[in-house]
């Protein structure tokens, strides 16, 4: 079940950092063979960053509430 488990969160950081490439690729005006615009090329690296870091951050969100394990609370 862990293999599974790893195996759904390493696509999603595979995605990003793809994204972070185009994005750093798109500063150093690097166009890439799909894209036919810099700009293009850039949202399309930060939508597959911000995917990637929303994906991640909601399967641990889920896992630790199917869990029971409760986040810090903010306390004044």
């Amino acid at each position: 079940m862990r293999i599974i488990a790893l195996l759904i969160l390493v696509i999603p950081g595979l995605l990003s950092a793809l994204g972070i490439k185009l994005m750093r690729d798109t500063l150093f005006q690097i166009l890439q063979s799909p894209f036919p615009f810099l700009w293009l090329q850039f949202v399309a690296g930060l939508f597959m960053l911000i995917f990637g870091i929303w994906f991640i951050s909601g399967f641990v969100l889920f896992r630790d509430r199917k869990n029971k394990k409760p986040g810090m609370r903010h306390s004044e």
